[in-house]
């Protein structure tokens, strides 16, 4: 493994033929601290979302809408590799780290949906910094804002 993949966790994306490295992608998330995370996360996936990844990340989204094992993949991709690394940077409770996680997955992954692969106008062509400045509060909210948080 370590010949071939280097680390369990280069392992685990090339099983799931992930896009993007999330080891790569964490910095720029947490540069400017706590109250940046939602901004940050937000124009962090657009980069990803709108460069030359999108083709493989498309075919992901598209094979785990029809495909339990293909979600569950992605599922544990979304949640171990990316979510849990943000959300592990904030002193909170594992119950309530898990909860926010689910709640900025599915608007992350509904901004998939609607921008790529409906192309719901006018968020298909919409500009990175016009979204990070309407979703980044809502991510911002889910992170470290007060929440109703489900159960």
């Amino acid at each position: 493994m370590h010949h071939y993949f280097g680390s369990k966790d280069k392992l685990f994306l090339a099983a799931v033929h992930a896009p993007a490295d999330p080891g790569d992608l964490l910095p720029p998330v947490l540069e400017g601290g706590r109250e940046e995370l939602g901004a940050n996360l937000v124009r962090t996936f657009l980069s990803v979302w709108d460069g030359p990844a999108r083709p493989a990340a498309l075919a992901l989204v598209r094979s785990a809408v029809g495909n339990e094992w293909t979600a569950k993949l992605l599922r544990e991709f979304l949640v171990s590799q990316v979510l849990r690394r943000v959300l592990g940077t904030l002193d909170l409770p594992p119950g309530e780290r898990e909860a926010r996680g689910a709640l900025v997955g599915s608007q992350l992954i509904g901004v998939v949906m609607a921008r790529y692969v409906l192309k719901l106008e006018p968020l298909a062509s919409a500009s990175h910094e016009s979204l990070v400045a309407s979703l980044g509060p809502t991510l911002q909210r889910y992170l470290t804002g007060e929440v109703e948080l489900p159960r």
